[in-house]
């Protein structure tokens, strides 16, 4: 679970106005967070199986904004693909 903070900072760094909290850019950041947790949890609990439903379903997710984000706006997408790596 992400703490209030880091969600905080993660969308100010993606947000595109000041009351933006939930354009698909900063979705996709958080989601790539929870999933970066997530992935750490599941190497040290490798017999987590609902953790790891949990990450394929966010994962799922995440792909499924991209692919918004892709068909709408492609200067964003590849902008939050070199953000990402």
């Amino acid at each position: 679970m992400l703490s209030n903070q880091v969600k905080q900072d993660i969308i100010s760094k993606f947000k595109k106005s000041d009351n933006d909290t939930g354009s698909s850019q900063v979705q996709i950041a958080i989601l790539n967070e929870r999933i970066k947790q997530v992935s750490e949890h599941l190497k040290n609990n490798p017999k987590d199986k609902h953790s790891r439903v949990g990450l394929l379903k966010m994962v799922g997710r995440r792909k499924t904004f991209l692919n918004y984000l892709k068909r709408k706006d492609k200067q964003a997408y590849y902008k939050m693909s070199q953000k990402n790596k």
